[in-house]
């Protein structure tokens, strides 16, 4: 058996670095209200909201060609060099973006330059995570895998977990007052993030210039039997590219659905259909990811003995099973239909503020509804109010966010725990599964396009998708989660048929 000294100082080192690109990587994300107003025309807050979810799955969707560039890079060079490089390539764009004029300050130019920025992202996140997992497997134990690199599937949860923590930080950091603060923020904070990310970055760049190439690597590179090319290797050989169509469409497809949805999804879903408070709808999923980040390395630990397939496939069948109800449950939460609201302490404020160059006013009327469990429901009303007489008043903006009464909140974290729950026993033991799949000298290359194409392109299309879906059939506010429920089953179904519960690894 392999010795294992020196394994958690590679775990931290890998992790780092994979948990930093995962943070940069979701910002764009965890900020899709802000940047849609920063990037796209404000005529139309939905186009620009879809806008902005669709140059967050453009990130997704070049995952696999990231996959492809880096996994051939790490199969021929090295791993330790090939995700340094995605280090560097994914801190360098996360920073940029931070940099980027708005919409209204150079146009188009905005989006586009945004939307090259994010396909850099996602073309170095598609080399980051196979070679992180790759360099965790090839030093660990080969019957603890599922252990030892379930410490990697926490990163991209964690990512999202910091990046959450890191926005409301900022927010609350940039003025006392919580209104003026969401106004700074809005305009110019949310671009802290970005920029401050690249002091991460640097560290972890030193910390993995000091790390050594895998054991089994150099063990190929001194026999001089790695891959002339492994591109051909991986796809070109029938056995080889049957292995990586069974792990995309028996495992990647529906994990990656599964992920996106208890994630991504339910916080568009919380924020967007259910009107909850941008603060609470952050702070229920950072505290749903905080209590149920263990369970990846529960789940990957319990499929070192008794097998990968059936726990990822019994992650699926639950999703399948509970989504509707559990997304309802958010709605019942977030509704108040049913709740008595105390009339006589509603509030109402009217401002009016002069735009330039014209004799109108900007007319803003708050209404503040207050229930007897203490919720509350902010309603503001903005509209153009005209000096002269005869003219016509915009068409009126209004935006309405709901703050729950504190059972209603707790009970919105556990919903979320639960779909969070899922998504830990189907990503857990997944890199495990992979890396077994593959042997040595193509493995970075492997098992990297069937899991970003899963990820990428079908989990990462989840919350465009499933949010295109509630404005076309507007009558069914549950009709987005169609999309994840029907690829879950399908990858559920030929995962049942085809995969065996334990594969002999490939130690090559």
């Amino acid at each position: 058996m392999k010795e294992t000294k020196g394994i958690w100082k590679i775990i931290g080192a890998s992790s780092l670095g994979t948990l930093i690109e995962w943070y940069d990587f979701y910002l764009f994300g965890s900020l899709a209200t802000v940047l849609a107003s920063q990037f796209f025309p404000k005529t139309n807050p939905t186009a620009a909201l879809l806008s902005t979810l669709a140059t967050f799955a453009a990130g997704f969707i070049v995952l696999p060609f990231g996959a492809l560039v880096f996994g051939r890079l790490g199969d021929l060079i090295g791993r330790k060099y090939t995700f340094l490089l995605t280090l560097i390539l994914m801190g360098g764009s996360t920073f940029a973006i931070g940099l980027v004029p708005n919409y209204d300050t150079i146009g188009f130019a905005a989006p586009i330059i945004v939307l090259l920025l994010r396909l850099v992202q996602g073309l170095a996140l598609g080399g980051e995570y196979g070679g992180a997992a790759t360099y965790v497997a090839e030093h660990a134990p080969i019957h603890r895998r599922g252990y030892f690199t379930s410490w990697i599937q926490t990163t991209a949860t964690l990512g999202l977990f910091v990046s959450l923590g890191v926005i409301l930080i900022t927010r609350h950091a940039l003025d006392p007052d919580l209104t003026k603060s969401i106004a700074k923020f809005n305009d110019y904070g949310w671009r802290i993030p970005f920029i401050a990310s690249i002091a991460l970055v640097v560290i972890s760049i030193y910390i993995r210039l000091k790390m050594k190439e895998s054991p089994l690597f150099e063990k190929l590179k001194t026999a001089g039997t790695t891959s002339v090319n492994p591109l051909k290797e991986s796809f070109g050989h029938k056995i080889n590219l049957k292995m990586v169509l069974l792990a995309l469409f028996g495992a990647t497809m529906g994990q990656g659905v599964v992920w996106y949805t208890g994630q991504f999804y339910a916080q568009s879903f919380i924020e967007n259909v259910c009107k909850v408070d941008f603060d609470q709808s952050r702070t229920i999923l950072i505290w749903a990811i905080l209590a149920a980040t263990p369970f990846f390395v529960v789940f990957g630990s319990l499929s070192d003995r008794i097998g990968r397939k059936w726990i990822m496939l019994a992650g699926m069948l639950l999703a399948i099973i509970s989504y509707r109800y559990l997304f309802n449950e958010l709605l019942v939460l977030s509704d108040v239909g049913n709740k008595m609201e105390l009339v006589y302490l509603k509030q109402i404020k009217k401002t009016h503020t002069p735009i330039a160059h014209t004799t109108d006013t900007l007319r803003t009327v708050t209404n503040k509804h207050f229930f007897d469990d203490g919720a509350m429901v902010v309603e503001t009303i903005k509209d153009t109010a005209f000096s002269t007489v005869g003219k016509t008043t915009l068409k009126p903006d209004i935006k309405t966010y709901k703050i729950l009464d504190t059972a209603a909140y707790w009970k919105m974290v556990f919903f979320v725990f639960i779909m969070i729950l899922y998504v830990t026993m189907v990503y857990g033991p997944i890199a495990a599964f992979l890396v077994e799949l593959f042997p040595t000298r193509i493995r970075y290359t492997s098992m990297s396009l069937p899991y970003h194409i899963g990820n990428g392109v079908f989990g990462g299309l989840t919350p465009f998708i499933a949010t295109l879906l509630t404005t076309i059939y507007t009558s069914d506010k549950l009709v987005g989660l169609l999309y994840p429920i029907i690829i879950a089953t399908v990858s559920l179904v030929i995962g049942a048929l085809y995969i065996k519960n334990k594969i002999d690894p490939q130690i090559d």
